[in-house]
């Protein structure tokens, strides 16, 4: 199989190398990656068994070569990655059939490997305790700051003084801030008695971990999955998001579409009169990229199999008052879900 792949990710995927200027190429038993000088120590001692790395200025203009004279006649390649003036570059005079894969690489990547399944259990214990270390954090000068300033605290509590990557942006949200699925920060600032929504992950080995928790802010508040709001409405909330977290993770299993595992989160929030307050899918598959495959939501007919990795995260989300949101990674692993 001759292919092209320039997402980052991607290209990591096939060479245990990538760079913000790379490109991953496959012409039948030979592998390349090509790069730019400022990468070229790093990536040789990086990349796979197999693999050349080549240096040149001109990704484009030395792919299209190695194309050329390979002769082959076709070439996988996801539209997605490329824009429109790199492809034509890429290219240009060649006689031979480009053909488009969307998605080949999350199709690829969908099932991990037992050592992928080991960073991502990692991270994912990793970004655990990171929640811990946020908890100490904010009990200790939390208060009264704004979501700003928690933000920049969970940033410090997940890279650990730099040591690892961020999965994303994390969320930090309070009240009614909460109640926005992707809420960005404000001048809010939190009391005690608030409800708080934390949404975070860190990378380990270039593997995303993801959790979200809702809690009761009070001076002994912890992360943990159990929680007591002295709101009987909340209270009902929490507790319809918490069984349908429960539920959908103990009752997938190998060889169900995706969908069927949304509606058994979506139904239960949906018999409980929320269902117009669910407004996202059940989860999405997590590994190199933070969003990969397996979608979990409502439409996708995949078929889950062992090996695949993916969140759980329903919620509930009440405009202007507040959301409530429990998500946590699972990987499927003889034919149960396990969280991570």
């Amino acid at each position: 199989m001759n292919y092209i792949v320039k997402d980052e990710s991607a290209i990591y995927y096939e060479a245990n190398y990538s760079s913000d200027n790379a490109l991953f190429l496959k012409l039948g038993s030979e592998s390349f990656l090509l790069t730019d000088s400022r990468y070229e120590i790093e990536a040789k001692e990086s990349v796979k068994n197999g693999v050349s790395v080549l240096i040149t200025k001109n990704l484009y203009k030395l792919a299209n070569s190695l194309i050329r004279n390979s002769k082959v006649k076709n070439i996988i390649y996801d539209p997605k990655e490329w824009t429109i003036l790199a492809f034509s570059e890429l290219s240009d005079n060649l006689n031979i059939k480009f053909k488009e894969r969307i998605d080949f690489s999350h199709k690829k990547r969908i099932i991990k490997s037992e050592y992928e399944l080991k960073l991502l259990s990692i991270s994912a214990k990793l970004g655990a305790e990171a929640f811990d270390g946020l908890a100490k954090r904010i009990k200790k000068s939390g208060f009264k700051k704004d979501e700003y300033s928690l933000t920049y605290k969970a940033k410090e509590a997940l890279s650990k003084k730099g040591k690892y990557e961020l999965s994303f942006e994390p969320i930090v949200a309070i009240n009614e801030n909460s109640a926005k699925p992707h809420a960005m920060p404000t001048s809010k600032k939190l009391r005690k008695g608030d409800l708080l929504l934390v949404d975070a992950g860190l990378k380990y080995k270039r593997y995303c971990s993801d959790r979200t928790r809702t809690i009761y802010a009070i001076d002994d508040f912890s992360f943990d999955i159990y929680q007591k709001f002295n709101s009987k409405k909340i209270q009902k909330i929490y507790d319809t998001v918490l069984k349908a977290h429960d539920v959908a993770i103990e009752k997938a299993k190998s060889g169900m579409r995706a969908k069927k595992i949304d509606s058994l989160a979506r139904d239960i929030i949906s018999k409980a009169g929320f269902g117009d307050y669910f407004v996202h899918s059940t989860g999405h598959g997590v590994g190199l990229d933070i969003h990969e495959m397996p979608y979990i939501n409502s439409k996708s007919d995949t078929i889950i199999e062992d090996g695949m990795v993916y969140t759980i995260e329903p919620g509930i989300y009440i405009p202007n008052e507040f959301g409530v949101r429990i998500e946590d990674m699972v990987a499927m692993v003889n034919g149960r879900a396990t969280i991570l």
